[in-house]
């Protein structure tokens, strides 16, 4: 008999914990029945990429995003009842771990296990403290919080002040083998390679965090005969094309959208390009490095740990456009560095960030949780 899990995701829009929380469900078929619930309201893009065989639904719920009330948290718990596992996900899900916290013991609750992939740009310059003391008794039921990333794990045991016997670290994973191929030829909307150009791409959110502003900027002051495609949906669009046409490059910037499946389309990049002011350990970087490409970025999050070692050197700091444009103008000069540093991320990612890995881990933690291990495949 299939569980229910429900879901309570900060959004549900296409990002990377939504496409590694889509991956879980495909994988575990019809061994569960899935509930999603998103802070956002309306916000359910990535239902486009779950397998039409997965049972799903988005059920009318009490909102997770509101003032505090212990009414509303009440409400909350209350819808949490029936299901046989919660997964919440991210800050904007917290209010959900909160009325798992207040309520799990007077209404007999399933177990919740959190999972935080890392801060939006309102905590860039330091967390709020007042979402640290939030978190500290929110989670003090949650029966684990995963996190993605060494970064994170150091910061849940230091200023949240999280148990090791709840903390679980599972590296984000890709289907590895699915990036060995031939990119297919249309699958990037309006793109077309010119003789000798060189293509830079990204794969992110269109959200101010990942300041592909930055980005922009960085690739007019890279020079050469190159193009610049930014893959995504989200708010900073049009800041985004400010950027490039005050940049001069509004022609050889493109932005196709959401496109999902990256494995069809990644191999038309010759170098791939992060720009994020903050991240932990991001899925497309691995998608990226599984692809065989060389890596412009910002260090943050577990970014330097992941690349790499020679690839390191093209690192800058956040916020610099002048070293990463710089790291960009070195890769486009170079055929050989490309192909060097991109055979050297492919290694490294065939060796650590398998799928398999992680969902095999991510079975494990859930099925424990159940009390039915391998209840999940």
């Amino acid at each position: 008999m299939s569980v229910r899990l429900l879901h309570l995701h900060s959004t549900f829009a296409p990002g990377g914990k939504e496409s590694r929380a889509v991956r879980l469900m495909n994988a575990f078929g019809d061994h569960a029945r899935h509930a999603v619930l998103s802070a956002v309201p309306g916000a359910l893009g990535a239902r486009a990429l779950i397998a039409p065989d997965v049972a799903v639904e988005y059920p009318a719920a009490p909102s997770l995003a509101g003032l505090p009330a212990p009414r509303r948290y009440w409400q909350i718990a209350r819808f949490m009842r029936g299901f046989d596992l919660v997964l919440s996900y991210n800050w904007g899900a917290m209010d959900g771990v909160m009325a798992h916290r207040l309520f799990a013991r007077t209404l007999g609750l399933p177990p919740l296990i959190h999972h935080e992939d890392g801060f939006n740009s309102d905590e860039l310059a330091g967390q709020k403290r007042r979402r640290v003391y939030f978190r500290r008794a929110a989670l003090a039921t949650a029966l684990a919080l995963v996190v993605p990333s060494a970064t994170l794990e150091t910061v849940a045991r230091g200023s949240w002040r999280q148990p090791a016997a709840r903390l679980r670290r599972i590296a984000n994973g890709v289907p590895l083998e699915r990036f060995a191929g031939q990119p297919e030829p249309d699958a990037i909307p309006g793109f077309r390679r010119m003789p000798g150009e060189v293509v830079i791409g990204t794969m992110a959110g269109l959200r101010a965090v990942k300041n592909l502003p930055l980005l922009v900027r960085a690739f007019a002051a890279a020079g050469g005969q190159a193009r610049l495609v930014i893959v995504g949906e989200g708010p900073e669009r049009e800041a985004i094309r400010a950027a490039a046409a005050a940049a001069g490059v509004a022609d050889r910037v493109l932005l196709p959208g959401f496109l999902p499946d990256p494995a069809r389309y990644i191999g038309h990049f010759d170098i791939f390009a992060l720009s994020s002011d903050s991240e932990q350990f991001p899925i497309a970087l691995v998608e990226a490095m599984a692809a065989g490409l060389p890596v412009a970025a910002t260090r943050v999050g577990d970014v330097a740990a992941m690349v790499a070692e020679p690839n390191r050197r093209l690192l800058a700091a956040p916020g610099d456009a002048e070293g990463l444009g710089e790291a960009l103008a070195r890769l486009v000069a170079s055929r050989d560095l490309r192909h060097r540093l991109g055979g050297a991320n492919r290694a490294e990612a065939w060796s650590q960030y398998g799928e398999d890995a992680m969902i095999g881990a991510y079975r494990a933690l859930y099925g424990s949780a159940l009390g039915r291990p391998g209840v999940l495949g």
